[in-house]
């Protein structure tokens, strides 16, 4: 929310407001206009995220009225969310999985959301899966037959070189733009995005949880996971500091020794390297290196619903699908929608 600090700033924007009732507040969301993701897609799409309300229409109107005034002065014709920023950062509405905690950097919300939402006039614009598999993908026989029946010369899988952590971003970077750009809702990532995720996450990396692929020395796909810290950030209960005292820290620090579980970011393959069972490897070395490093099981998070190449190749992995979340959109200018 830093417009000082967030490189999404420097090509974009985005607007913040709160609902209150008698002095009380009800509700918040952020409106944002991502203009990188228009020219990429010829597209006047604005979006909506941060959204939180307490289960009353009238308060979600009246959210979704100020957002919608906000994207029309600056002709935008579409509404698109819950996206926080970009698609390349929290996003989606969960809509089954109620039951489970969520992973670090995934969003979670009250089942009513999904109604409220529906109500101001939203449809699906796109559904993602959360996949849960154990770390013992690596042993399987099945899978390392057929890898073995359809194995190509030239083809490397290697751990990250944390080492020289600038190139490889670099590397990573011209891999992400690449493999991920057909997808739906893909916004391109500037050099300033990338580093600062990069260096936001390089203190919970740990070694041979990111892995390349290469092939005949061109990267070809790669994946990333880092462990799931979303009970050691619930520990410290939304505070590191109480009068000065890292009581927070101290928690979530003690928290963390307990984490057991992955959350995979990313997972992608050039268009052009694909078809050769380079996901598959790719998992395969992460499994590997997860239950080496005591890690039992992995979330897998998110994949589009529609994205038949991964999740197949999660299927054939063993895993299931978990959590379900939703992308909604409407028009700015609904039909029928009530407007307090």
């Amino acid at each position: 929310m830093d417009r000082r600090a967030h490189p999404f700033y420097e090509f974009g924007e985005a607007e913040f407001f709160l609902a209150r009732r008698d002095g009380r507040v009800v509700g918040r969301v952020a409106a944002v206009h991502n203009p990188n993701h228009n020219r990429f897609h010829g597209s006047k799409d604005g979006f909506f995220g941060l959204f939180d309300c307490v289960d009353d229409q009238s308060a979600a109107d009246a959210l979704f009225t100020a957002t919608a005034s906000w994207l029309r002065a600056r002709q935008l014709v579409t509404l698109i969310g819950p996206v926080v920023l970009s698609t390349n950062y929290e996003c989606g509405l969960l809509t089954e999985g109620f039951d489970l905690r969520p992973a670090v950097e995934m969003p979670y919300n009250p089942p009513y959301y999904d109604r409220l939402i529906r109500d101001c006039g939203f449809t699906t614009a796109a559904e993602m899966l959360a996949w849960e598999l154990p770390t013992t993908v690596h042993e399987d026989r099945k899978l390392t037959r057929l890898l073995r029946s359809g194995s190509e010369r030239g083809i490397r899988i290697r751990p990250l070189d944390m080492r020289n952590f600038t190139a490889e971003t670099d590397l990573i970077k011209e891999i992400y733009n690449s493999a991920w750009e057909g997808n739906w809702g893909f916004s391109p990532m500037t050099d300033r995005e990338f580093d600062t995720l990069a260096r936001q996450l390089r203190p919970i990396l740990r070694p041979g949880l990111g892995v390349v692929a290469e092939v005949n020395g061109k990267p070809a796909g790669f994946v990333l996971a880092v462990p799931d810290l979303a009970p050691a950030l619930a520990a410290a209960n939304g505070r590191l500091h109480t009068w000065g005292v890292p009581l927070g820290l101290m928690r979530l620090l003690r928290a963390r020794r307990r984490v057991d579980r992955l959350r995979v970011m990313v997972l992608g393959v050039r268009e052009e390297y694909r078809n050769r069972g380079i996901e598959l490897r790719l998992g395969m070395e992460l499994s590997r290196n997860a239950q080496r490093l005591g890690y039992p099981v992995m979330e897998a998070s998110w994949m589009l619903a529609d994205n038949r190449r991964a999740n197949r190749t999660m299927r054939l992995a063993g895993a299931r699908v978990i959590k379900k979340y939703r992308i909604c959109q409407r028009p700015v200018e609904p039909l029928g929608a009530k407007i307090p």
